[in-house]
């Protein structure tokens, strides 16, 4: 499946911005289910300076500088991607338990002298990725798991559940138990506020299970993207009208990363573009940066995602 996606962010200022400097996370990864085949950008006005490389967790970054006074700027990330459905092998079967789960997450296997160089390279890397892994389960700025999170995640972690399961049940619960609001959370907003009113976007339930994971000892993170909206039969697509999304992945012992959208009660597959992924919305951002001068501002964005047959 190819896609194309066209991601623009405009800023009007009331009075003219004499500099200003920014960092965008809009270009797709690479990796085992997703394929970017091109990204560039297009910066009005012309940037000074313009660099790119990847960030800690992997992530495409952009950083540029526009010089030049100003009273709007246009940032377009354009790309291509293709999604790879037959790929999608990921065992939804896994048995390991939540409780198994956790103290992989504890514990390195050691290498011995007696094993193969075989078993010795499978357990290197079993233990790269469990190390790696176990950043994903701290607190990080935008997701703190505290008693209440932990008290509204107990229902899920019955005994010697598969993890699986575990989550599953989790993201079942969230789609069911919240109601999706854009006009009642900002970026700010503490998940305290999220659980007790029973509202937010899609930013705020990927934090919610995330948080809810970590409060078990699971390792889990956010990813930003996109996902494919389809137009009602009968109705034309409407060029622009698709916006960013946010789900999470948790981290499965012997398998690896599982994605789980709970805005949609999903398992991502073919219709969902994978942009970055880090600890919380903070680590992938998709655009920010500062601005000298500008007075009040308008922000607005459009994003389209194309299917291309």
């Amino acid at each position: 499946m190819k896609y194309r996606i066209t991601h623009t962010t405009l800023f009007d200022y009331s009075q003219p911005v004499g500099l200003c400097q920014n960092e965008a996370r809009l270009q797709p990864r690479d990796f085992w289910r997703q394929q970017c085949l091109f990204s560039r950008f297009e910066i009005s006005p012309d940037p000074v300076d313009f660099q790119e490389h990847i960030d800690y967790f992997g992530n495409h970054v952009a950083y540029f500088a526009v010089q030049q006074a100003h009273t709007r700027l246009i940032v377009t990330a354009l790309s291509e991607v293709t999604i790879f459905p037959q790929q999608q092998t990921f065992d939804l079967s896994n048995r390991i338990s939540w409780e198994k789960a956790r103290s992989h997450l504890q514990e390195v296997p050691l290498q011995t002298q007696s094993q193969g160089q075989q078993s010795q390279n499978q357990i290197q890397d079993q233990s790269f990725d469990t190390i790696a892994a176990r950043q994903y389960i701290l607190d990080s700025p935008m997701v703190i798991a505290d008693y209440e999170l932990g008290c509204y995640a107990q229902p899920s972690f019955l005994p010697d559940r598969p993890l699986v399961e575990v989550v599953s049940d989790l993201m079942q619960r969230i789609y069911n138990d919240f109601t999706y609001d854009p006009s009642f959370t900002t970026i700010a907003t503490p998940l305290s506020d999220v659980l007790k009113h029973r509202r937010g976007v899609c930013q705020d339930f990927a934090h919610l299970a995330i948080a809810c994971l970590r409060a078990y000892g699971i390792a889990a993170r956010y990813v930003s993207g996109y996902v494919e909206t389809r137009p009602e039969p009968g109705k034309r697509r409407i060029v622009g009208a698709d916006a960013s999304h946010a789900w999470f992945s948790v981290y499965i012992p012997g398998a690896g990363w599982l994605d789980f959208d709970p805005t949609n009660n999903t398992v991502p597959l073919d219709q969902h573009i994978t942009l970055a992924w880090g600890r919380d919305y903070a680590d992938v951002t998709p655009l920010k940066g500062i601005a000298f001068g500008g007075g009040q501002h308008r922000l607005s964005v459009s994003v389209d995602v194309l299917r291309l047959e």
